[in-house]
């Protein structure tokens, strides 16, 4: 030791521990812009609502979809229902009735 209290330190001690001192630096840089890090939880936060708004979307197609299908079941099929599908795809009507097209709303 010196007179004033400080330690003399050989070439190699330094060596280790800049090298110590950057890689805490390095993981601390990490922490806090990393791709994981502090300033990344924000943004997933927002990703993650709209994926979960788009899933919440997706089920809810997928479940009319689902009871189409059911409805058009060959076994029991809804009478309503098959009479609609064969006006639109064959595109027949009786002479007394009349035909209303309306748009589907949100378009």
């Amino acid at each position: 030791m010196t007179r004033a209290g400080h330690k003399i330190t050989l070439p190699k001690e330094q060596l280790t521990q800049g090298l110590a001192l950057a890689l805490l630096l390095l993981l601390m840089g990490l922490a806090i812009a990393g791709p994981s890090g502090l300033l990344a939880w924000g943004e997933n936060e927002q990703l993650l609502g709209k994926h979960q708004a788009r899933i919440a979307k997706l089920t809810e197609e997928r479940d009319a979809l689902r009871n189409r299908v059911r409805l058009l079941d060959p076994a029991h099929a809804d009478p309503d229902l098959v009479g609609e599908q064969l006006r639109r795809n064959f595109n027949v009507v009786h002479p007394d009735e009349v035909v209303l097209i309306l748009e589907p709303e949100g378009e």
